[in-house]
């Protein structure tokens, strides 16, 4: 059976008997590749079962019915999965990463705001994540700026009121306490939008610095989000 070059879709053969079988797969593979959202990446065991069109990139080392298709995209379909081959250009929604990716003719790059012929990319990344203050007139996250990538802002939100003395606090890094935002409120659903009027590149892994103002912290939790550009290198 013949199938389309882009997105191998069965074709019907002359005189073909239960036309829509091969009609109605066609139709999952639309449905699953269309709009396309991968439920994970690197998801290796399949589940047991989906909901007609859930698609996943098959990653290396899927095993079960999955073993032998990696590369390819997996659709569920009527009980069973549907294997296409991606293209490059191919773009996705990543559900268990909410991430966008495009498809450089090898893996699913995420981030990806534009590829070149030999793989140098470069990536618009946002990662997430939550502090907890202790007692003290700073406070220091644990995650951090990665290394050699250009800042473009950092936003917050509290999520749970900052306590203590402090009447406010600021954000910023080392030997730039306020570089994000001052004055910043303590409450539940405060926030920081902090960014910078011009990129700036961090040559070093930097974590934040929480500095309070008037007074100490005592407790509190707020939530980060690093907004920055990355680049790769092109391959060989």
């Amino acid at each position: 059976m013949a199938d389309t070059s882009q997105l191998h879709l069965p074709l019907l053969a002359p005189s073909q008997a239960q036309k829509q079988v091969t009609v109605n797969e066609a139709f999952v593979r639309i449905d699953g590749l269309t709009q396309m959202v991968l439920q994970s990446r690197t998801t290796s065991v399949p589940p047991l079962t989906a909901n007609d069109g859930v698609s996943f990139g098959v990653p290396s080392g899927a095993v079960n019915a999955w073993s032998g298709q990696v590369g390819t995209i997996a659709i569920w379909s009527n009980g069973g999965w549907l294997f296409v081959p991606p293209q490059r250009g191919w773009r996705a929604w990543v559900a268990d990463e909410s991430v966008p990716a495009i498809y450089d003719g090898t893996d699913w790059q995420v981030g990806s705001l534009a590829l070149s012929a030999h793989g140098a990319g470069t990536f618009m990344r946002v990662d997430e994540f939550d502090h907890g203050l202790g007692s003290g007139p700073t406070s220091t996250t644990a995650s951090q700026i990665p290394s050699g990538v250009m800042v473009v802002a950092v936003t917050a939100r509290v999520l749970e009121t900052i306590t203590g003395a402090a009447t406010s606090w600021q954000l910023g890094s080392a030997g730039a306490s306020d570089r994000f935002g001052s004055g910043l409120g303590l409450g539940v659903g405060a926030y920081a939008r902090g960014i910078l009027s011009q990129p700036m590149t961090y040559w070093g892994a930097t974590p934040l610095l929480l500095t309070a103002t008037g007074g100490d912290f005592a407790a509190g939790k707020v939530r980060f989000a690093l907004h920055y550009l990355d680049i790769s290198v092109p391959g060989l």
